[in-house]
């Protein structure tokens, strides 16, 4: 018997949304979005995630998105759907002629953080204007089923000559025993990314941003162990292709603690 998923909440500038707001969100396409897990309220990282929004709207609009609207919107969509725990994706949509920025806000239910090690299929990908985070790329799905079928979690997006740049879904470090090492590359700068560096910088153990590609001398196989992180937590990878790693509780604790040094930011 399959579990029927509930439909998630939708609002259009602070009102459910109508059909016709609905079709011309999934027919237009091009927009751009954050996603944030909401915790009583609360969001880590609600800083970064409203910057994010902004610089988007900048360039791909040409005029700003206000955080103290997008906040409104969200506490009001949280209201809606009667919820204060949950995952929630707001969406800045093309304005009509002459108006502002229309704002999409989904409210689901809570995500819950991948459990054990996950196993990291590489495929030749890069996305367009990968510091821009917007749905419907083709590519990442398209890849990510690929992996699926072929027993992996996710797929790891790869330059020419097999440089790593970023999970399709997530952002990926290396622990060589010393440093978290990012990717050099270019790739989406995920607001759990931005507060692991912030966090590892305050506790002395600063991250380093360096090549990491499939094989040579910056090879993965260089690295004691890797993990992948996003807005629905941080899991250890217990394999890249045919590469394993351990999953290393040093580097497990150094994360949680990192991660969890920067507190929630209420809505």
């Amino acid at each position: 018997m399959t579990t029927q998923h509930p439909a998630p909440y939708v609002e259009f500038d602070g009102r459910p949304a109508t059909e016709d707001d609905l079709r011309s969100a999934a027919l237009r396409g091009f927009c751009h979005f954050t996603a944030l897990q909401v915790r009583d309220g609360g969001v880590r990282g609600l800083g970064l995630h409203l910057a994010r929004l902004d610089a988007a709207n900048r360039e791909l609009f040409g005029q700003p998105l206000d955080g103290g609207r997008v906040r409104e919107l969200v506490r009001h969509a949280l209201e809606g759907a009667g919820v204060r725990d949950a995952s929630v994706r707001v969406h800045g949509c093309p304005p009509p002629e002459d108006g502002g920025t229309r704002v999409m806000v989904t409210v689901d239910e809570p995500a819950r953080a991948a459990s054990g090690a996950r196993a990291l299929m590489s495929v030749p990908y890069a996305r367009t204007a990968p510091h821009i985070k917007r749905p419907g790329d083709f590519g990442q799905t398209y890849h990510g089923l690929l992996a699926g079928r072929a027993g992996f979690d996710e797929a790891l997006l790869t330059l020419p000559g097999g440089v790593v740049t970023e999970g399709a879904f997530t952002n990926v470090g290396f622990w060589d025993g010393t440093s978290v090492v990012w990717p050099d590359a270019p790739a989406l700068a995920g607001t759990t990314m931005a507060l692991l560096e912030s966090g590892l910088a305050r506790a002395g153990s600063p991250s380093v941003r360096r090549p990491v590609t499939l094989e040579g001398p910056d090879g993965i196989g260089r690295y004691r162990a890797a993990f992948a992180c996003n807005a629905r937590g941080i899991a250890p990878v217990g394999r890249i292709d045919e590469q394993r790693f351990a999953v290393d509780e040093e580097l497990s604790s150094l994360l949680d603690r990192a991660y969890g040094s920067a507190p929630p930011e209420a809505l």
